[in-house]
């Protein structure tokens, strides 16, 4: 395999990975929803029958940190993470490919210290069998485990972005870098409005 061909097959991988991240916002999407769902219902049972369904609060607090971090890879493939760039737009093309990838390091450090305390804390509850303090009794590990579950995903997906983006910054081809951990551009912020509006309209995956 040439050298060429290991770019494709690297451009292939992270293809897949925005493929795949998709596919888990959705699911995200879908518990975010289901969540709502039950809240609403749980409210509507205290108001008509005086009995709540109970646990909502408990699984809506699942529901919601499960959600994040599966939802966290297909932000940072969009580059949707905040960044300030008030002095970033100003700088040279080769010197603001070196902080993008620096950012990208950044946020890989951080990411893969919270994995490890976050899989920790999964790790402990699963080792002394803890349980929630509610009705449910809900036993830890399991949203836990879901949670982390995704923060490896994360790991996994920056892995790729930033092997991709470190050999583009060697290579200087800084049109890569800057699509892999740039900051988005007014344009390209319009761009993927005017597609997911699209998308939206024909009833495709946003």
């Amino acid at each position: 395999m040439n050298t060429s061909d290991r770019y494709r097959a690297l451009d292939g991988l992270l293809r897949g990975a925005n493929t795949l991240s998709r596919a888990a916002i959705w699911v995200a999407g879908g518990l975010t929803l289901a969540s709502a769902l039950y809240i609403t219902g749980d409210v509507l049972a205290r108001y008509f029958l005086g009995k709540p369904l109970g646990g909502a609060d408990e699984l809506s607090g699942y529901a919601f940190a499960i959600s994040i971090s599966w939802a966290l890879s297909f932000a940072t493939l969009q580059r949707a993470n905040i960044r300030i760039d008030a002095l970033y737009q100003y700088l040279p093309p080769r010197v603001g490919a070196v902080f993008d990838w620096l950012a990208l390091v950044v946020l890989g450090v951080f990411i893969v210290y919270w994995t490890r305390y976050a899989a920790t804390v999964a790790g402990l509850s699963w080792d002394n069998q803890s349980t929630a303090n509610t009705t449910f009794a809900t036993p830890l590990w399991i949203p836990q485990a879901l949670w982390v579950a995704g923060l490896l995903w994360l790991c996994v997906v920056l892995a790729l972005m930033l092997l991709r983006s470190t050999i583009a910054l060697v290579t200087g081809d800084l049109r890569t870098v800057r699509d892999i951990c740039g900051v988005r551009s007014t344009k390209e912020e319009a761009d993927a409005e005017a597609e997911a509006g699209k998308r939206l309209v024909e009833g495709d995956a946003p």
